[in-house]
Order: structure tokens, then C-alpha cells, then sequence
């Protein structure tokens, strides 16, 4: 058996159809963020760690069918307060990959069962924003009414797509992966033919076992699913982790504060240390530091 992917996304064709398709695996990236997220002490549970590994291998899926440079995130909150606050990942156009989760232990269900998809997010929202380095952002807002992530962004799917899509995610502790297909505009086929094609294909893709997604290489599940079929594999794209913060944008939310505020927080520590969420860096910045910030011009940031 050969090896599983890591931290690749390959498109893929049916041959002669208007259908195609995505397959994402990820290991160093998911370990990253399972990683930092060990350091912040916060002690998440298993289910929330592989939840995690979901919701990037959905970022990396739905990036690649943007069209244009950006960024994509997915976020969900439940509507109650629990022990899962807030989760999130974000996937830019560059294939930088990055998540977190806000999770309060004190809080944890006592069972295994209170830490599923559905009893930690039930009754909240999964938020999808599309943010175009130029133009409008588009946010979509799904309520939370199923057992999984899939089955959320299916309805998704099924509520703003204007072409059949579909997507299939898994995760453990070592390894996440995810599969999406979705139809074409119609020109190889007729609207019948392509139909029929597409209940054909989601019928297969609906065998895929979870376990098999991360174990299996990209070839293998494609082999498994649909020998049947001509596919044409293009080469694969890499994916990493990446944190966009920077010490230009944390200054940026500081002066936000404005200086007053900045002066009052100095009046009782002498500096300000500001923590990355994503990846945990600390940006520290002394009162003279600080206070050169609001400065007309000041000078470079390093």
C-alpha cells in the first residue's frame, strides 16, 4: 500500500463529462495547528482536534474553486455557551492554511457524546466568508442542523451554489482529508446526461469510508471510488500552514485603542505583549514603542 499524501490538493476531470473534482490531504499543516493549540494549554478535546483537521481540509477545498485571489474562512459558534466557543479556518488563494478553536475545559461535556459536532455546535451558525483581495466580501450564514460539517456545507452547497457540489471531510489525530465534487456548466454533456452522471459519481464518492480518506493515497481513493471511470489528475498543488499576523498589524490594533487607552494600560505595566491566536507569537511593544505609533509619520515597523 502506498503511502498517503501530505499536505497536497490535486484537481481532477471525468473525462468526456462536465463533472469535476478536488481531493485534499493534510498532515504537517493539521499537525501545526493541533501543535499550537498544545502550547496555548487550553487542553482540547480529541473530537475538537479533529474537528479542526475538518474545517482546514474544507478551507483548502472551497480555496481552490475560487477564481481569484483571496481568502476563504469558515467559522461556526454555537448558539449557547458551552465548552467550544468558536472554531475556525482560513485558506488564502496562496494555499497558506491556518486554524483555531476557543474552547473552555471547565466547561467540557463529562461524556464522549457531549463532544460531537452536533452537541458542541448545535443550534449555532457555520459562517462562510469569501474575501476577494479586490472587491466586495461575501459572507453566507448556514444554520447548524446537521450531525457533521459535511452535511452543513452540502446544504450550503444545495442553498448558493448554481451548480451541483458536493463534499466529504475526515480527521484524526494525525491526519485530515477531504473530497469535493462538483458539476460543470454544461457542454459536454447534456443537462440529462450530466445528471444522471452526477447521481452516478455521489452514489460512489458516498462509499468512501472516513478511515480510508486519511489512510489511502490520493491514487488509491480515486482508484477505489471510480475505476470505472476516465479521469484525467492534474499535479498536485502544495498546501502549509501560515499565519498572516505581522507586528504592522497588531500596531494597526493598537492605535485602534487609541492612545489614551494605550497610556492607561502603561500606567499599570511597563510593556504590552500581544499574542497571536493562530500561531502564538508574541508581539511586545514598549511604552516609547508604543507611544511612536501615533506619530504622523512613524517609522518602519520590524
Amino acid at each position: 500500500m502506498s503511502k498517503p499524501d501530505n499536505d497536497v490538493l490535486q484537481r481532477f476531470l471525468f473525462e468526456q463529462s462536465d463533472v469535476r473534482g478536488e481531493i485534499v490531504s493534510l498532515q504537517d499543516s493539521y499537525q501545526a495547528v493541533l501543535t499550537n493549540h498544545r502550547q496555548s494549554g487550553q487542553g482540547i478535546p480529541a473530537a475538537i482536534d479533529t474537528l479542526l483537521g475538518e474545517f482546514l481540509s474544507a478551507a483548502a477545498l472551497l480555496s481552490a474553486t475560487l477564481k481569484f485571489d483571496g481568502i476563504i474562512t469558515l467559522q461556526a459558534k454555537p448558539k449557547n455557551e458551552g465548552a467550544l466557543k468558536l472554531i475556525m479556518a482560513d485558506c488564502t488563494r496562496h494555499n497558506n492554511l491556518r486554524a483555531v478553536a476557543r474552547y473552555e475545559a471547565s466547561k467540557a461535556p463529562s461524556d464522549e457524546q457531549g463532544c460531537d459536532f452536533r452537541s458542541l455546535l448545535d443550534g449555532g451558525y457555520l459562517v462562510i466568508t469569501i474575501d476577494p483581495a479586490k472587491g466586495k466580501r461575501y459572507q453566507s450564514v448556514i444554520a447548524i442542523e446537521h450531525d457533521s460539517l459535511s452535511a452543513c456545507l452540502n446544504t450550503y452547497f444545495q442553498q448558493s451554489e448554481q451548480l451541483p457540489t458536493r463534499i466529504w471531510l475526515a480527521a484524526d489525530e494525525h491526519r485530515a482529508a477531504g473530497l469535493l465534487l462538483q458539476a460543470l456548466p454544461i457542454q459536454l454533456q447534456s443537462l440529462e446526461q450530466r445528471s444522471e452522471l452526477w447521481q452516478h459519481l455521489s452514489l460512489l464518492a458516498d462509499t468512501l469510508k472516513a478511515d480510508e480518506q486519511v489512510a489511502l493515497s490520493h491514487q488509491q481513493q480515486l482508484h477505489r471510488l471510480f475505476h470505472q471511470e476516465e479521469l484525467q489528475l492534474f499535479e498536485p498543488t502544495a498546501l502549509q500552514f501560515s499565519c498572516s499576523c505581522s507586528r504592522s498589524r497588531t500596531a494597526n490594533m493598537l492605535i485602534s485603542l487609541g492612545e489614551k487607552e494605550i497610556q492607561a494600560i502603561f500606567e499599570e505595566q511597563t510593556s504590552i505583549d500581544v499574542g497571536c491566536e493562530f500561531c502564538h507569537y508574541v508581539y511586545q511593544f514598549s511604552a516609547e514603542q508604543a507611544a511612536r505609533l501615533f506619530i504622523d509619520e512613524p517609522p518602519t515597523l520590524h
